[in-house]
């Protein structure tokens, strides 16, 4: 029986018949403030480095799968910039080892588009097919027009999906963040908005030739929400994601601090306004954190020096539940569905036993040293946040508990 002070609120994006059981489970473990607690269904990432096998020292798969049930997540799909990169059956048979050990979620590995990401040769996609959820060269775009062609038709041939990471090396020049005015004020070498979107142009005329299913790696610029915008109208089969930081985030929140630093980099203010809207009217699918650690020394160079990427996996939801549910900008439901249901139905991860348990009325401060994650480079620390999650479970078990 359900105690009287303890209540599961049903939000709609709830679990069905989860309610009864978490209460008889674990009673008052999960009392709140105001007795009162949220089941949602587990979350979905489908961007995420583990950075096992290879660079072990940054994260691994039981570091990362730890910080992801932290989050809310009980199923992720892990890039394959490893080493060795995941681009044969052989090398993506190492990783799998690595998650049968360790994971205490559901970990789905991508295999790499091309050769050791090299863009010169296509990988053994045959060979992997069976046991990856998609191909990706995430890190490095397809710069050859050909190149993601024949990867686009081998792809359909086999039923998989093309996930990229978009991005014209030619017009980089140097750049690491956005070139912008804060690059301008302040002596940085800039990354121009169209670095990305001619990318994504590019490769949605190929989806047109080939009909091949695309989805595009976490995208940053107004001009590309309005091209995948064009592209669903057109009937493509596209999809894409974009990450908390971009919604929430400019380059006016820019400081000389390596956390500041990811690629795609934070953009205008009008880019950012842009994706939100995008969020709203259904043009960008899902959320996805790009959850990238590094070692403290690897962060620690400022914005020039230091490697891109920044963790997110523990602080995704409270981010944008506390920046957009709680000011009215987006519904409780949408973004669920944008963590959660988008994710699963485009991706084919079926939700099985999995929820998560969240505390929406508790009230802490983002401290990177409490992460699980070994990455601790977090553009939200110090931020005033709204959202606890007290558990998660993965497969009917639990696998993190406040």
């Amino acid at each position: 029986m359900m105690n009287a002070q303890m209540k599961l609120k049903n939000v709609n994006c709830c679990v069905d018949g989860i309610v009864s059981s978490v209460a008889s489970l674990f009673g008052d473990l999960f009392m709140d403030d105001n007795g009162e607690y949220v089941v949602f269904p587990g979350f979905c990432d489908v961007h995420v480095h583990f950075r096992e096998p290879g660079f072990s020292y940054k994260e691994t798969i039981n570091s990362g799968s730890k910080a992801a049930a932290r989050g809310g997540y009980t199923a992720v799909c892990t890039m394959p910039n490893l080493n060795p990169v995941q681009d044969s059956k052989e090398h993506l048979a190492q990783q799998l080892r690595l998650i049968e050990e360790n994971a205490c979620i559901h970990v789905y590995p991508y295999g790499a588009i091309t050769v050791g990401e090299r863009g010169e040769e296509l990988s053994d996609l045959e060979g992997m097919a069976k046991n990856s959820i998609a191909f990706s060269d995430d890190g490095r775009g397809v710069q050859s027009d050909d190149m993601m062609k024949a990867a686009m038709l081998r792809a359909k041939a086999l039923g998989k999906m093309i996930v990229a990471h978009c991005e014209v090396n030619s017009l980089l020049k140097g750049g690491y963040i956005h070139d912008g005015v804060y690059a301008a004020e302040h002596g940085h070498k800039g990354i121009c908005s169209a670095s990305e979107y001619e990318q994504v142009a590019r490769d949605l005329r190929l989806v047109e030739e080939t009909g091949c299913s695309y989805h595009v790696c976490h995208i940053s610029t107004k001009e590309t929400v309005e091209l995948i915008r064009q592209a669903k109208q057109k009937g493509l089969d596209v999809t894409c994601e974009t990450g908390p930081h971009y919604l929430v985030m400019d380059d006016s929140f820019l400081q000389e601090d390596g956390r500041f630093k990811m690629n795609p980099p934070l953009r205008d203010k009008t880019d950012r306004e842009a994706l939100v809207a995008g969020i709203l009217d259904g043009t960008i699918d899902m959320i996805a954190t790009d959850h990238a650690p590094h070692s403290a020394e690897e962060k620690g160079k400022g914005l020039a020096g230091s490697a891109f990427g920044v963790v997110g996996l523990e602080t995704a939801f409270p981010v944008l539940y506390t920046k957009l549910v709680l000011t009215g900008i987006l519904p409780l439901e949408k973004l669920i569905d944008l963590f959660s249901g988008n994710p699963r139905k485009r991706f084919g991860i079926p939700a099985g036993d999995d929820y998560t348990v969240w505390n929406l009325n508790r009230e802490f401060t983002v401290d990177p040293a409490d992460f699980l994650s070994m990455g601790k480079a977090s553009p939200f620390t110090g931020w005033k946040l709204k959202g606890e999650c007290v558990l998660t479970v993965c497969g009917g078990k639990p696998v993190y508990m406040k």
